[in-house]
């Protein structure tokens, strides 16, 4: 059996997490309703009467849908390789959508993803330029 590349298994927890929050947002046009709002109401206002909240988790559920799946102009470049900046963009991500109530689901796999992604950042996995590739094992020959 090979091993897990975990990088692999992070992308499709985050795509998951992405497609839902859009679909999340969408819903929240609808039915706005912030997550908190059994504790305070003081957060209302970031859901109507302008939705503000929702277009900021569609915004930033297309972002990372485009980035992980990847568009073609993301695909070689140097913020489609890095853990890092994944590792950096997801908590806010996680952030907005845990505050829509629609959103809590792809919040708590955006922190799944993470957990994932550090995993194979401390392993010292890397992201491949081709998506869905993985690296080249170069060969030593022994003259």
């Amino acid at each position: 059996m090979g091993k897990l590349i975990k990088n692999h298994w992070a992308r499709l927890i985050v795509l998951t997490a992405a497609a839902y929050q859009i679909l999340a947002a969408i819903q929240g046009f609808f039915w706005p309703k912030i997550f908190w709002d059994f504790a305070t109401k003081n957060f209302d206002g970031a859901v109507k009467p302008v939705p503000i909240l929702q277009i900021i988790n569609l915004l930033f559920g297309i972002f990372i849908l485009a980035w992980e799946w990847p568009l073609g102009i993301v695909t070689h470049s140097v913020l489609h390789r890095s853990i890092e900046a994944r590792l950096v963009v997801y908590p806010l991500s996680a952030l907005v959508a845990l505050l829509l109530y629609q959103g809590t689901n792809a919040g708590l796999y955006y922190l799944i993803g993470m957990g994932v992604y550090f995993w194979a950042f401390s392993e010292g996995e890397i992201v491949c330029p081709v998506p869905w590739t993985l690296p080249r094992r170069y060969m030593v020959s022994k003259v």
